[in-house]
């Protein structure tokens, strides 16, 4: 039987396979050098996913622990899918003690909004208020 488990240690997380991952397979970043992807772990609360010991998925929410998070780069490695371990992925992240009472909890996807309905994601209200700067980088 697998034993799945969620930490926020960063210490367990496998920095190697959260990049190839990132920089291979998420369209959202692909390319990504391995800095960017270090300096995004240390500056956000990282969940990763363990089946047995073996890290198979990982997401990560930026946040001030007091009014807002930005939940990114959430995956589950392909072979592993379809299990329901997203599912209890983002039980665990709504759940963290760390980000009760936030005001607001935002993403972007373009494939998985079904996922994040199930945990009470909507489109956004009024996005013509909504703003953004997209730089672009040369990965």
């Amino acid at each position: 039987m697998n034993t799945v488990e969620i930490s926020t240690d960063k210490t367990r997380l496998d920095v190697g396979l959260i990049h190839r991952f990132l920089r291979q397979e998420a369209y959202w970043c692909r390319n990504i050098p391995l800095d960017v992807v270090q300096r995004s772990i240390e500056h956000s609360l990282c969940f990763g996913v363990y089946l047995d010991g073996q890290q198979v998925g990982f997401a990560r929410v930026v946040t001030d622990y007091a009014t807002f998070g930005y939940l990114a780069d959430v995956f589950i490695v392909p072979e592993q899918r379809g299990k329901g371990y997203s599912k209890q992925l983002m039980q665990t992240i709504m759940n963290h003690d760390a980000l009760q009472g936030i005001r607001r909890m935002m993403l972007v996807t373009q494939d998985a909004h079904r996922l994040y309905r199930q945990f009470g994601f909507t489109p956004i209200e009024n996005p013509e208020n909504t703003m953004a700067i997209k730089f672009f980088t040369a990965y």
